[in-house]
């Protein structure tokens, strides 16, 4: 008997990627019929998955199309959530958005990531005296790339990056305590007091700091997504996005104030602002625009209860 397939097609960045994994047992139970073939930008968070019976990269597929498409009984998704209704107008979460292309009903889906046995003891290289903090202050790439954009690069992105005066005073509140590591950009401002990892990390170490953190601080970004299909609740920073859109009730999630913009947005089309090199789209004259820093320290605090209590269910 010909085989049948069902392909998906997914592009996108390392959190999209992870994003994406709280669906995949919905597609094989709907398609028991059909082998799983999957095609995306990073196929080792997928490998260890049950439910997926090929993955494939985006950049190597030899005989594809003559091995799953030509003549064959395929059916392909091949979809971008981000440009649903749902999503450009800030309503759904891009797991629901995913939902509505795919014909899965949305029952607030979350990702899933599963180690294999030599993934597992990973964590045993990030021992350290004390108890390790997490901290990440920029998002993208930990490396250079090898074609560097024309435009010189900025050490802080406002639209996510945690504010430099805000991630000191995280880390002088709790160096006392914990040992704190901070993830960056290899390009990403240096903090006093801290382990600072901007070298290349394979994403299956990234993954093995959050399993030997015990407290994480992060900003919206892979590190997010890969805390909640981890099962590790997180403080997470919120700017530029939104957890309505790419976030989760299993974090706790602190956003910025809404700003007071004028016409900041001359560039905006379809979204509202430009992850990349956008300074003059900053719609917060200071600080206390963005975030009430009298009232931070106090949410820090309140932070440590609302981890504790998921640690406890």
């Amino acid at each position: 008997m010909e085989e049948k397939y069902v392909i998906w097609h997914i592009q996108g960045g390392l959190g999209k990627n992870i994003a994406a994994t709280a669906l995949t047992k919905d597609i094989k139970k709907q398609y028991l019929d059909r082998k799983f073939i999957l095609v995306c930008s990073y196929p080792n968070i997928f490998l260890n998955d049950p439910n997926i019976d090929r993955v494939y990269s985006l950049n190597n597929r030899p005989y594809f199309y003559e091995n799953y498409i030509e003549n064959k009984d395929v059916i392909i998704f091949q979809h971008e959530p981000y440009h649903q209704t749902g999503h450009i107008k800030k309503q759904n979460h891009l797991i629901e958005s995913w939902c509505e292309l795919l014909s899965i009903e949305y029952k607030n889906q979350l990702p899933t990531l599963s180690l294999n046995y030599a993934q597992s003891k990973l964590p045993l290289s990030w021992i350290r005296e004390k108890p390790i903090l997490l901290l990440q202050t920029t998002g993208g790439p930990t490396q250079p790339t090898l074609n560097p954009p024309s435009v010189s690069s900025n050490p802080y992105s406002w639209t996510r990056d945690l504010p430099i005066e805000i991630a000191q005073l995280i880390v002088n509140k709790y160096s006392h305590e914990y040992h704190i590591i901070q993830i960056s950009k290899h390009d990403g401002y240096g903090l006093e007091g801290v382990e600072r990892m901007s070298q290349p990390l394979s994403n299956m170490e990234l993954f093995s700091l959050l399993l030997a953190s015990k407290k994480r601080i992060l900003i919206d970004s892979a590190l997010q997504h890969a805390s909640v299909a981890l099962g590790l609740p997180s403080i997470v920073f919120w700017i530029g996005t939104s957890p309505k859109l790419f976030g989760y009730d299993l974090h706790k999630n602190i956003v910025a104030k809404l700003p007071k913009r004028a016409n900041q947005l001359i560039n905006s089309s379809i979204f509202d602002y430009n992850f990349d090199h956008n300074t003059e789209e900053c719609p917060y004259l200071n600080l206390d625009e963005m975030f009430d820093m009298r009232k931070l320290n106090n949410e820090l605090d309140t932070t440590e209860n609302f981890i504790k209590l998921h640690k406890q269910l």
